[in-house]
């Protein structure tokens, strides 16, 4: 898919790559940070070395129309280890444990820079969109897995060990009786991401109530009225409140964005707000919790962004 939507007005422009386990699409700024061109070509997942040409033929096309050489932003699951300067934690499983930043420099033939696709849609929002507003930004993805990325003045935060904002892998606190711990893929059990992820929150509704629905199907029937749905919406508004209360009691952001298909349930944004009350040490809690303003453009305008 190719999208040509309109030329730079002042010559300055942003390319930036978001490496997906489905799909890679690279996305071109202007100098006012719209959208100028974009494609998405299909993650070739099991093959390395196709990916860094499709990363590379994608170059090529976005400097086609641009008509100059390009600065390159790259987003990706996972991070690159401070230690050892490889690829870890990515569901696009052939790039971990390889030189992605280094290969990508070589492939390109050009400084590149590489960051978590959840501190990317982080920066996005925080740049220009939902948390414009805000000077720390937590970002929130709840989808297949659950992420998050910080930005403070505009900066990702990366940390000493690559994983700030990694809030998934943390246990969920204060336990309730309707919380199934289960074990997660990360070898130790009970994450949040066991329980916030679409899957996790599927897998919580069937151990509790036998249901066999995903999560969008649990959520369209508690808007429409169905009881046993509706409990485990509010159970999951909990489950929610807890986890960003932990954020919030560790980094008092001043505002939350939520990614990830999770992030379009409208619920979230108007039950678990008054939840945070009960768990974070504070006498009020204001911070907004917001959807994101580009949804799943997010993470590759962030990707630009880090240039």
């Amino acid at each position: 898919m190719v999208e040509k939507l309109r030329q730079s007005a002042t010559g300055e422009w942003r390319l930036g790559i978001d490496l997906g386990g489905t799909k890679i699409e690279a996305a071109l700024l202007d100098g006012q940070g719209g959208m100028a061109w974009r494609e998405r070509v299909a993650t070739p997942a099991d093959d390395y070395a196709s990916i860094l040409d499709a990363i590379r033929s994608l170059l090529r096309r976005a400097e086609q129309f641009a008509g100059r050489a390009l600065r390159v932003g790259i987003g990706t699951p996972g991070a690159v280890s401070p230690n050892s300067g490889l690829l870890r934690n990515s569901n696009t499983r052939c790039v971990n444990g390889r030189p992605l930043l280094e290969d990508l420099q070589q492939h390109l033939q050009r400084p590149v820079r590489i960051a978590n696709d959840a501190n990317c849609f982080a920066l996005s929002e925080a740049v220009d969109g939902a948390a414009a507003d805000g000077r720390v930004v937590f970002g929130v993805i709840i989808g297949t897995g659950t992420g998050g990325g910080l930005v403070i003045e505009r900066a990702p935060l990366t940390g000493r060990h690559a994983i700030a904002g990694e809030w998934g892998h943390n246990p969920l606190p204060w336990p309730q009786a309707f919380d199934h711990p289960r074990p997660c893929y990360c070898g130790r059990s009970g994450c949040i991401e066991t329980y916030l992820s679409g899957p996790g929150f599927a897998a919580n509704a069937r151990a509790d109530a036998g249901l066999e629905l995903d999560a969008r199907g649990i959520a369209e029937r508690a808007a429409a009225g169905d009881a046993l749905c509706q409990r485990q919406m509010k159970q999951y508004h909990d489950q929610l409140a807890r986890a960003l209360a932990h954020v919030i009691n560790l980094l008092d952001p001043d505002v939350i964005v939520l990614g990830g298909g999770m992030s379009n349930i409208d619920s979230l944004y108007t039950e678990v707000p008054p939840l945070l009350g009960r768990y974070v040490f504070s006498d009020f809690v204001d911070v907004p919790i917001r959807p994101p303003r580009y949804g799943d453009s997010s993470g590759v305008r962030g990707a630009a962004w880090l240039w």
